[in-house]
């Protein structure tokens, strides 16, 4: 059967996405499958079991990514820590793990910062990469202590934090970063509104690509916003 070409439904990835995104929210998908689906909120605040918890090595800073030298230091921070308690992990206790991919919380006095150019050095950072939950603070003051044999330049705001998000819309953006503002534009003046929904915290990415060795069409970036009922 063809498909009308006035209305692309969403795709979700062509791994387990499928089974994922179709199974949890086919509206969403275009399938009219379910009477009632799932909704936004898959476990409530009565489910049962373990609520996830993440933590990372966090720094905060101000200024346009990818310009700022505060920006730079912080990025070169977070990866002077992390491959170190990886390593730890790995000789002291027995558990390796992979090292996360880096990522930003970013907001500004104005959100419109976000979608008009030549106001990036409005926005404030969070810049952060997440650990296991076994990652102690004892190994995180190592990790500095280490560090610092080799640089001095230890940001002030450099910490381990435990993040909560909660309800988010996330949506996988592939292009360069600055491609980002329009898609924001639509998803806070449009989406967002036609689903009653409002802010509940910072923008946050996760960026899957390396800059430095990834063409900028190519680049993958997980965007999500926070959001609770308006």
């Amino acid at each position: 059967m063809t498909q009308k070409l006035d209305y692309l439904k969403e795709s979700p990835s062509q791994t387990a996405g499928p089974y994922v995104h179709i199974g949890l929210a086919p509206g969403a998908a275009g399938f009219d499958i379910y009477k009632q689906e799932l909704g936004w909120d898959i476990a409530g605040p009565k489910a049962k079991g373990q609520r996830i918890r993440v933590e990372g090595v966090v720094i905060d800073g101000m200024g346009s990514p990818g310009e700022a030298p505060e920006y730079f230091r912080a990025v070169e921070w977070l990866f002077s820590l992390s491959y170190p308690l990886k390593f730890m992990s790995k000789k002291e206790l027995g558990r390796d793990y992979a090292v996360m991919p880096l990522e930003g919380l970013w907001f500004a006095d104005d959100f419109s910062a976000y979608t008009q150019s030549g106001r990036r050095d409005e926005w404030r950072w969070t810049l952060m990469i997440l650990q296991p939950d076994w990652i102690t603070p004892q190994m995180v003051e190592t990790a500095i202590d280490k560090a610092l044999a080799k640089r001095d330049d230890k940001p002030a705001s450099l910490r381990l934090e435990t993040f909560h998000e909660g309800r988010c819309l996330t949506r996988l953006h592939i292009g360069p970063f600055a491609d980002e503002a329009p898609v924001l534009h639509r998803l806070h003046h449009e989406l967002m509104p036609s689903l009653g929904l409002t802010f509940n915290g910072n923008h946050h990415e996760i960026y899957l690509s390396d800059p430095r060795k990834t063409a900028p069409e190519k680049l993958k970036t997980v965007l999500r916003q926070p959001v609770r009922s308006a």
